[in-house]
């Protein structure tokens, strides 16, 4: 994967360009007190934030039936959505990477499994929406991560090849979807992955540790500081 040949980056959302687990996990022990139970250690919930309400109910209440489970689900999402942005924040180097990014006129975007009822508000209040080249949330198209549809549609809106546009992604199902759209991927390894993740057998191009080792893979230098 030659910089030379990336004219844009679509990023994962949780995870990758932000980090939403405080938020989310507050959400979630908040029903866990609704239930009379005690919250589960932030370290072991926030492995399964890109997992989005599904996986993160599934571990709160594991005993949950299907029907008591879409319940829970609804609920939490309720809790969520009235903290979307309370401490969720950029991770550290990613508002250098996007300075960059803009910086040398290659469009970026932002491809998710997050529903659009939660994605739009808190990039706006973020200040990201405006910046974003295109934004697609799990519910923009019929199909969501890990098909390669979104991926391929947010390629279009960019008005780029799918093969000179780069994803960057934290989970299996983001290199999964990236490889069937014929796209390069880096694995966001600062991100949410968990104890039982195998990254090494998802056939990613590469791995970063931090969203700055992006600058390298891309050929850009951070932007000076105003």
């Amino acid at each position: 994967m030659r910089a030379s040949a990336l004219d844009a980056v679509l990023f994962d959302l949780d995870g990758t360009l932000i980090d939403t687990a405080p938020d989310m996990i507050a959400a979630l022990n908040g029903l866990r007190a609704q239930e009379g139970l005690d919250a589960l250690p932030y370290s072991i919930a926030r492995t399964q934030v890109s997992h989005g309400s599904s996986g993160l109910v599934s571990l709160a209440f594991p005993a949950a039936g299907s029907a008591d489970f879409e319940l829970l689900r609804e609920r939490f999402l309720g809790l969520y959505n009235e903290r979307l942005a309370v401490e969720t924040r950029l991770f550290e180097g990613c508002e250098q990477v996007l300075g960059a990014l803009e910086a040398a006129n290659k469009p970026w975007g932002i491809v998710t499994n997050k529903p659009a009822f939660l994605t739009a508000p808190l990039l706006a209040a973020l200040m990201l929406d405006r910046r974003a080249g295109c934004v697609i949330s799990g519910d923009t198209l019929p199909q969501r991560k890990p098909h390669p549809a979104p991926l391929l549609h947010a390629a279009t809106l960019l008005g780029v090849a799918a093969d000179r546009c780069l994803y960057i992604g934290d989970a299996q199902r983001d290199i999964q979807s990236a490889r069937a759209a014929g796209m390069p991927v880096l694995l966001a390894g600062y991100g949410y992955l968990g104890p039982t993740d195998d990254p090494a057998s998802w056939a990613a191009d590469g791995q970063i540790a931090s969203p700055l080792e992006l600058l390298s893979w891309l050929g850009l230098a951070a932007p000076l500081a105003v």
